[in-house]
């Protein structure tokens, strides 16, 4: 006789012994730390892409609007102040870029991280500025105005590579007959 089915019983209900669930937490670490990058990645991805992207989008389409209002020959409005001024900006006057790299100072803006208004001296940019809007005025043919806005992020606001979340807006505006 091999023992008491009691014995035999006990033999096959046996459990996992305390070495067994440590070398398997050790597996599971490894594992979990060789992921973890990733997860920040996508995080970080996310976050820059996702969020950042849709208020660029956001604060593009509020210039385009605020841009959109002002009569067809205004040429003095400044709009780079909230609200904006009855003078000392460029209106709907032809000019500006889409350049971010180089924005033309009456046809650019600032934006602090909550999407507030920030003033720059002299058409230079605010130290603390986490958004910049540039927008450029075109005329295609006669009696049309074209205005494209760039709105961009800040690189150094991302911590670390990746695209720079920018939008792009355009829309036309006749002369009223």
């Amino acid at each position: 006789m091999h023992g008491s089915p009691g014995n035999d019983r006990r033999r096959t209900e046996g459990g996992f012994s305390l070495i067994e669930t440590v070398l398997a937490l050790g597996v599971l670490a490894v594992v979990a730390a060789g992921v973890l990058p990733l997860g920040l990645i996508a995080t970080k991805t996310t976050e820059n892409q996702g969020h950042l992207m849709a208020r660029s989008t956001e604060y593009a389409q509020d210039k385009l609007e605020q841009l959109l209002a002002l009569a067809y020959g205004d040429s003095i409005t400044d709009t780079r102040v909230f609200p904006a001024a009855a003078a000392g900006g460029s209106g709907l006057a032809i000019g500006g870029s889409t350049n971010t790299a180089a924005p033309v100072a009456a046809y650019v803006d600032y934006l602090d991280i909550n999407g507030n208004v920030l003033a720059g001296a002299g058409g230079a940019a605010p130290a603390d500025w986490f958004y910049m809007r540039a927008w450029q005025v075109t005329s295609p043919r006669a009696n049309l105005k074209q205005v494209t806005i760039v709105a961009s992020v800040k690189a150094s606001a991302l911590g670390g590579p990746g695209r720079v979340p920018q939008s792009t807006v355009s829309a036309l505006k006749t002369f009223p007959f």
